[in-house]
């Protein structure tokens, strides 16, 4: 999706291999009589583990914390490097329940440890073969004739294969706009991938998509280079400088934790109507 588009919220529930997604997806759904709703933090981070173990640490210790604070998962759906990592560390601590992890079918052969797949005949997310042509934008459930690897639920939790990025972002974004108090996005260190979610989420907070808190938890300087860039864009008049702190730091995971609770949504960001897709 092109940042600045339409709303990247589906306008329903969604189908998946494991657990669908839940709700509506209106930015400020009635809570009603409902139960208190979960913090979810969506984190972006690396389908690799890089070569520094600090990367890797910082994964672990994001887990523990979100562990502490009863904070569920939502995460790309991968089993190896710094995904694989935070989702196996906070199942290990809280349970397949607290993991939620979208993928592309796409990815799925690149994003996999094989050794933590099983095969299920299962379904995904997408469009049915008999409506290709529909306007209706909400995935809907395909039955598929082949068995789908997916990861082991009780080592990385739940998973929904969706057809493609544009959703499996869609799905992201909306888990946490359904979360609780708290709930927001943590980049960890990652690769180009990493830092498209992330400014395309930066991007839909200053548009006035979401009011949820964006941190990146900057790991040994890891993200200096964009802090600075956000520094001269400020000074060159390409970002304002009400919006410099829509995108927060932080360098460790209590920190980054406390920051989404702590979070001020800017007085700068574009107060627009936008309509569930």
């Amino acid at each position: 999706m092109a940042s600045g588009g339409g709303s990247p919220f589906l306008s329903g529930p969604a189908s998946g291999t494991s657990t669908p997604a839940s709700g509506s997806s209106n930015l400020n759904p009635d809570a009603g009589n409902a139960p208190p709703k979960p913090t979810r933090i969506c984190v972006y981070c690396g389908a690799s583990p890089g070569y520094d173990q600090a990367h890797l640490q910082a994964a672990r210790e994001l887990a523990h914390a979100m562990a502490k604070n009863n904070i569920q998962l939502v995460y790309g759906g991968g089993t190896v490097g710094l995904m694989g990592e935070i989702a196996k560390t906070l199942v290990s601590l809280s349970g397949p329940d607290s993991v939620h992890g979208i993928i592309p079918e796409a990815l799925v052969r690149y994003e996999r440890d094989p050794n933590y797949t099983s095969t299920h005949n299962s379904s995904s997310t997408g469009p049915t073969e008999s409506s290709p042509d529909s306007n209706d934008e909400s995935p809907q459930t395909i039955e598929r004739k082949t068995p789908l690897k997916v990861p082991e639920e009780n080592i990385f939790g739940r998973t929904t294969v969706v057809p493609d990025m544009h959703t499996r972002k869609r799905m992201m974004a909306q888990q946490v706009i359904e979360g609780g108090p708290g709930s927001g996005f943590i980049a960890l260190s990652g690769g180009f991938g990493t830092l498209e979610e992330l400014f395309e989420t930066t991007t839909w907070n200053q548009l006035g998509i979401h009011d949820k808190g964006i941190c990146v938890l900057n790991i040994n300087g890891f993200y200096n280079g964009i802090f600075s860039w956000i520094k001269k864009s400020i000074e060159e008049g390409f970002v304002r400088e009400g919006n410099k702190d829509i995108l927060v730091e932080a360098t460790t995971a209590e920190d980054a934790i406390k920051a989404l609770k702590d979070y001020q949504v800017s007085k700068s960001v574009l107060k627009l109507a936008w309509k569930s897709a």
